[in-house]
């Protein structure tokens, strides 16, 4: 038997950045007329000289999209936050007002190790207000036992941090698991071409890509409920039906192509 859903709001989120070029000229003393697409590859330059790659700590990621997938009492709504010509700054600042409103269990993959760090990172930075986020009993008690902050607190959930038993050799990526498991993994300009992508205007697409991120992640938890026991083989079907109706009424074509990629076999019936 299926142990009752709770009524507390599922929050799935990712985040898709680029490089701070703001940020890496002062840091480097950067002339102000040298192109961001320079300016970005003295920051890769450095990177690569001290561990091999050129992915950016998380202080130096601006942010360009956040998406999310909210399960209510209401249903599954699945959207990237504000517009693609909002700031940064706004950007975060909706995320962080989602969650003083909804107080919602959130989801990820590699939230801990990537996504939130960035969010704090860019918060210090523009002096963005989140005090539900931050809380740890000073206002709610609950959140003494379980904040977000707390790596092993479920009030957020990193779902490849849990799943590799907190240890970084046991990582994997979301597009493998996701595609193992029968989901269709990432769809469209993949996490090394978000930056090309900005710069090419193409900030709709790199939205497109990051709620379907945010979608596998989401389903990928729907998996670990029924693992886990909490829901039965039907209450996971009956979620993902959810899911595949909300999908069914968009009109955008990475969500055509999700569909066509999506051959999960526990919704098989015999």
């Amino acid at each position: 038997m299926s142990r009752s859903m709770s009524m507390t709001p599922i929050l799935a989120f990712d985040i898709e950045t680029v490089p701070d070029c703001a940020g890496i000229r002062r840091l480097y003393a950067l002339p102000e007329q040298l192109p961001d697409i320079e300016v970005a590859e003295v920051a890769f330059q450095k990177r690569r000289a001290v561990t091999g790659s050129d992915f950016l700590q998380p202080h130096l990621q601006r942010v360009v999209a956040i998406s999310c997938v909210l399960r209510d009492a209401d249903g599954v709504r699945i959207w990237s936050l504000g517009q693609s010509e909002d700031t940064e700054a706004a950007l975060i600042q909706r995320f962080f007002d989602g969650l003083a409103r909804f107080t919602p269990q959130l989801v990820s993959w590699n939230g801990g190790g990537f996504d939130l760090p960035v969010l704090n990172y860019r918060s210090l930075l523009h002096g963005i207000e989140a005090a539900r986020y931050w809380d740890q009993g000073e206002d709610d008690r609950d959140f003494k036992w379980n904040s977000y902050l707390g790596r092993y607190h479920t009030r957020h959930l990193d779902l490849m941090d849990v799943l590799a038993m907190y240890q970084p050799r046991n990582n994997a990526p979301l597009d493998d698991v996701a595609q193992v498991a029968g989901l269709p993994g990432k769809i469209g300009v993949g996490g090394a071409g978000v930056w090309d992508a900005y710069r090419a205007g193409k900030i709709e697409e790199i939205r497109d890509y990051c709620e379907v991120d945010t979608l596998n992640t989401y389903l990928l938890y729907l998996r670990f409920q029924r693992m886990r026991g909490v829901f039965t083989l039907e209450h996971y079907q009956s979620e993902c039906a959810l899911v595949r109706a909300f999908v069914e009424k968009q009109p955008q074509a990475h969500w055509r192509t999700f569909l066509e990629g999506w051959h999960d076999p526990l919704l098989v019936t015999a």
